[in-house]
């Protein structure tokens, strides 16, 4: 038994950190994607356009507080670690503290004074849907995680700098296994059992962001204090230099800023979904405001769920690449650096890129299983799903500029991307209704468009800027359309012996067990066969050494 505690938490390699990392996010989307068949039938439609509400501002005004530190502070940790620099790491968590508290704190006081101003520019002066007060009292209960949210999330940042990536990912499973049924049971008890409104039963699930934060913070302060010795151990001896608070605040700061940016003008997209979907289908398509709404709570809810999952992968390959390759950069390695990039882009893609066309082709089944019959739903995750892909590749492109330092990159890729999602959102929507197509196609087209170019702007500025080749990423790549192409077709013909949906909603969990199974082992003999695996992670593929 004490053996056993002394083993404590360990560090990861990049691919086993990124495993580990990965595996702990998406069995976090899994739950996130689990729990919205009972609160899909609890809260339905409106409610699913209500909570959406919610989650686009906190989103936004979490990406304002704290999406930026944990990852500056992981980075900041991994460099004084591997410079020696062991005062000053403890020092920077200490001031991230503090940094985190206070724009939590200022975010939250924005929330709760300005809801009502904020809603009113979501709703205008729609009516049929849900009101200005609605919107304004669950924004006001999801302020409440803005001032745990940061805290955590720096503590998760230590851990990842240090390459401890088992606590964290834990600490995010249980999050949102607390958050899950937070959700599920209060909006339940809400609405069956105390016969309360479906404005009440929202916000008690959105305030299970909140609740879930909790558990994961208390989580996480147990762990540093259970392997503090872990903490404090020193590699080498080394005569460390001075360096002030302001000096460690200023690169926080300056780490930040760019992280900051990367998810707040993520959250714009959002944003500007919000305040032009529905407005704009009721406005220039003929919709209804209650099927405008049926459209934004896909998009913003229900179908932004499985977006996640490919998200996650993504998200995972991040977590792990930024110490790492932060080590490489310090140490001015630019081999590894090259390495590092490609295989990161390969393991992205690898994953992501069959899972996209698996559930766009699958999108009738997953739908009707998850939400049951719609209108819209299954038109929309089929062709809404490859934005996952699209964020996915332009979040690690941009975080690979941001660690080596290219801010003016981060900026511009950002910016210009942005742009395009505004000026053709709109305009995109009434084109489509003018050519007989859906309306709500231009929304997810102009988000594809948008992040394409930023994605391109990085890949280039790497290439000239930073002599990245990428001969390894784009031989694994082809390897890996082929694949999924192949994949693709097969499925594509089980359809003749199974069909690609039913309408009895538990017979779509059997069809998805037939063609998962069948795509899965026909992309991974592909890979085997053509040695995929050897050319992505390496010819020793071990996640976890034998001790």
């Amino acid at each position: 038994m004490d053996k056993k505690k002394k083993k404590g938490i360990r560090k990861s390699s990049f691919v086993k950190g990124a495993f580990i990392a990965t595996l702990g996010i998406v069995l976090t989307k899994i739950l996130g994607i689990v729990y919205v068949i009972p609160f899909h039938a609890i809260i339905g439609e409106r409610g699913g356009a209500l909570y959406g509400y919610a989650y686009t501002i906190y989103i936004l005004f979490m990406s304002l507080s704290s999406a930026g530190i944990p990852l500056a502070i992981s980075k900041i940790v991994s460099e004084y670690q591997t410079l020696g620099y062991y005062n000053a790491k403890k020092r920077a968590f200490i001031i991230g503290k503090k940094v985190a508290l206070l724009l939590g704190f200022i975010c939250f006081l924005i929330l709760i004074l300005f809801a009502p101003f904020i809603a009113r520019s979501i709703l205008g002066d729609l009516t049929g849907g849900n009101t200005i007060e609605d919107v304004t009292f669950v924004i006001r209960v999801i302020a409440s995680a803005i001032l745990i949210v940061p805290l955590l999330s720096i503590y998760r940042g230590y851990f990842e700098g240090h390459r401890f990536m088992d606590a964290p990912s834990f600490s995010q499973v249980l999050e949102q296994l607390v958050r899950v049924v937070v959700i599920v049971l209060g909006s339940f008890m809400a609405i069956k059992v105390f016969d309360l409104s479906l404005t009440s039963a929202v916000g008690i699930a959105v305030f299970g962001a909140t609740a879930g934060a909790i558990a994961s913070y208390l989580y996480l302060v147990y762990k540093k204090v259970e392997n503090k010795n872990k903490f404090n151990e020193k590699i080498r001896p080394i005569n460390e230099p001075i360096i002030t608070n302001k000096q460690i605040f200023k690169k926080i700061v300056i780490y930040a800023v760019p992280f900051i940016l990367i998810d707040v003008f993520k959250s714009l997209y959002s944003y500007v979904d919000m305040v032009t979907v529905v407005k704009g289908l009721a406005e220039n398509a003929h919709f209804s405001v209650t099927d405008a709404e049926e459209v934004m709570s896909a998009l913003s809810t229900w179908a932004a769920k499985f977006n996640m999952i490919i998200l996650a992968i993504s998200t995972g390959i991040i977590v792990s690449l930024i110490p790492n390759l932060t080590q490489s950069v310090v140490k001015k390695d630019k081999e590894d650096i090259n390495h590092k990039i490609n295989q990161a882009l390969s393991i992205l893609v690898f994953f992501t890129i069959p899972m996209t066309l698996g559930i766009s082709l699958l999108s009738p089944a997953i739908w009707n299983l998850f939400y049951g019959a719609s209108e819209y739903g299954a038109n929309i995750l089929s062709f809404y799903i490859f934005v996952g892909l699209m964020i996915g590749l332009f979040t690690a492109t941009i975080t690979i500029v941001q660690v080596l330092k290219d801010y003016k990159t981060v900026i511009v890729s950002l910016g210009v991307g942005l742009v395009i999602k505004i000026l053709l959102n709109s305009n995109l929507m009434i084109a489509f209704y003018k050519m007989g197509l859906p309306a709500y196609y231009g929304v997810i087209c102009a988000s594809l468009l948008g992040y394409f170019v930023s994605f391109l702007i990085c890949i280039i500025i790497l290439k000239v800027k930073y002599q990245i080749g990428y001969e390894v990423f784009v031989k694994n790549l082809i390897d890996v359309i082929c694949g999924s192409m192949l994949m693709f077709i097969v499925l594509y013909f089980v359809q003749f012996l199974v069909p690609l949906s039913s309408d009895v909603r538990i017979y779509n969990l059997f069809i998805l067990l037939v063609y998962g199974v069948i795509g899965i082992v026909v992309y991974f003999l592909y890979a085997y066969r053509f040695k995929v695996f050897e050319h992505v992670f390496g010819k020793k593929i071990r996640f976890f050494k034998k001790r």
